[in-house]
């Protein structure tokens, strides 16, 4: 009997030193999650505002405090790609990747720093993993798309190109690099038509209207095409730079020689 007192007796001291601590311990928990939800906040901001060096500041300030947050470790990854680091940003998205396996983002978001490192098998594996969980995620499909452009698979990207744009029907920009491929291909018609339909539809779309004056260049049409450059320089003077049109905006070589040949003032 008298163990069993003891016993009983000790439960309640247990008992009553818990409940002490949970008063006790319970409002620093609670200010440590605002803090940290208030870094993050922060960090975000400065992400979406495109303040970049802050927010590799900010999101660097809230990785030594929680080391292993994956959405703050795939944001990081992304900012670290813009500002020209890409095996900083694969780095950061496999560890966001191992910390949360079956998140799409963080494989999408490594897809493209792998792209940046010409890692096209890698980057290929990355967005055909996402594929192969949603067969109709549009940026996946795009992607690839471009991976295969890339490695001058022309069909094959044109393929992932046209199921991006069924995916998803405003991606106008998915409809814009399967004409450029036809372009490519050789089929100048089809690719203005396509064009042309685009630019009735997203009159301020920039790509559509420099592939356009490409096209029309290319068919001796001159007047239109300068028209139409005309739009272009209004909306986005990227369009002139030949690095940017084949590394960047991933535009297939024979369209982007046409454009800077019409820009150049040869004779098509």
């Amino acid at each position: 009997m008298s163990r069993w007192l003891i016993t009983k007796h000790l439960r309640h001291i247990f008992l009553v030193f818990l409940m002490f601590n949970l008063l006790i311990f319970q409002p620093e928990l609670s200010q440590a999650q605002e803090s940290m939800q208030y870094l993050f906040e922060q960090a975000l901001v400065a992400s979406k505002e495109g303040d970049l060096l802050n927010a590799l500041s900010r999101w660097d300030k809230f990785l030594d405090l929680f080391p292993n947050d994956a959405a703050a470790l795939s944001n990081r990854g992304n900012i670290r790609l813009a500002l020209g680091d890409p095996t900083g940003a694969v780095l950061d998205q496999t560890k966001a990747i191992e910390l949360l396996p079956f998140e799409a983002d963080s494989y999408l978001n490594r897809g493209i720093a792998e792209e940046a490192l010409k890692q096209w098998d890698e980057a290929e594996s990355d967005y055909q993993w996402v594929i192969d969980r949603d067969p109709e995620d549009s940026a996946a499909l795009y992607n690839l798309g471009n991976v295969k452009l890339a490695q001058g698979q022309w069909t094959q990207a044109q393929a992932f190109f046209q199921e991006a744009f069924l995916a998803r029907p405003g991606f106008v920009m998915a409809r814009s690099s399967e004409s450029l491929v036809n372009y490519q291909l050789g089929d100048l018609d089809k690719a203005e038509s396509e064009l042309r339909i685009l630019i009735r539809k997203y009159p301020m779309f920039a790509d559509a209207r420099a592939a356009l004056s490409a096209v029309l260049w290319r068919k001796g049409l001159i007047g239109e095409a300068e028209s139409n450059w005309a739009a272009v320089l209004g909306l986005d003077n990227r369009y002139s730079q030949s690095e940017w049109l084949l590394n960047i905006r991933r535009w297939p070589p024979r369209p982007s020689q046409d454009l800077m040949a019409f820009l150049s003032l040869e004779n098509p």
